[in-house]
């Protein structure tokens, strides 16, 4: 059994749902990414995405897209990325982290180098934005045998076929964009997201976490009730370009405390 399973097994054991924050590797600055991902996890985070810099993020607004200029700017690498995971482990065995980004860099690493190296850092999971899963046995099956859960999107547009593919070969966890467009929108529509997760559940056994258009406690809590847990992403970039220098790592873990308490409640 992969951590990510044995964690949403134990949130729902415990009737809780799982809370997955979402920062870029070297935004604002690579020497924080450590730090930052342990004030995630003191805020009450469950799983952390760790995001991949890519020069063209396509599924990305513009806050995102920021983050990732920023970090590449600094010289943030796939191999640098790892570097964070590993030095991570050092002090944290337990926390789930998936890497979150795009094809290129992975397939310029090679995808069973990728799945070897990602394991020997301690990578628990990856979800390559643009990979269909209807393309992506291979690659699934060459993450599972070393050990690497593969994460695939759903949105509202998936179509039946989509979400039974995605059901085949996804482990870990089903990532559900909640709207179509990219990060960062904010016309959450909850009544949208509860009328479709059912559908995914009669697919797949796997959790679904939901992300897209979260910001604040009372968006987490609405989504949670059908969920089983979310991700927020642009929210916390935001935060973190707004902290005033040396607040950053505080300001990160008092608002992912906000959204723990109220996702408990």
């Amino acid at each position: 059994m992969s951590k990510i399973t044995a964690l949403f097994n134990e949130l729902k054991a415990s009737g809780k749902k799982g809370l997955i924050p979402f920062i870029t590797a070297g935004d604002p600055d690579p020497k924080l990414t450590v730090e930052l991902m342990h004030a995630l996890v003191r805020g009450g985070a469950n799983v952390i995405e760790l995001g991949v810099p890519f020069s063209d993020p396509m599924a990305d607004g513009p806050v995102i897209q920021r983050s990732s200029e920023r970090a590449l700017t600094q010289g943030v690498t796939l191999h640098g990325c790892l570097d964070m995971v590993n030095e991570f482990r050092k002090t944290d065995a337990n926390t789930p982290v998936v890497l979150m980004g795009y094809a290129n860099p992975v397939e310029q690493m090679g995808a069973e180098r990728f799945a070897t190296e990602a394991k020997a850092a301690g990578v628990d999971g990856v979800l390559v934005v643009d990979y269909p899963p209807e393309e992506c046995e291979d690659f699934a099956a060459r993450m599972k045998i070393a050990g690497v859960d593969p994460i695939f999107l759903l949105a509202p547009t998936s179509s039946p076929e989509r979400i039974k593919d995605a059901a085949k070969i996804a482990s870990g966890y089903i990532y559900y964009v909640s709207m179509r467009g990219v990060t960062g929108a904010s016309h959450l529509n909850t009544q949208d997201v509860a009328s479709i997760i059912p559908k995914i559940r009669e697919a797949t056994s796997i959790p679904i976490a939901v992300g897209f258009g979260i910001n604040d406690a009372e968006s987490a809590r609405a989504v949670s009730k059908t969920a089983d847990a979310v991700v927020i992403g642009s929210r916390i970039i935001r935060l973190l370009e707004d902290s005033a220098p040396g607040q950053a790592v505080q300001s990160l873990e008092t608002f992912i405390r906000e959204i723990r308490v109220a996702l408990d409640s």
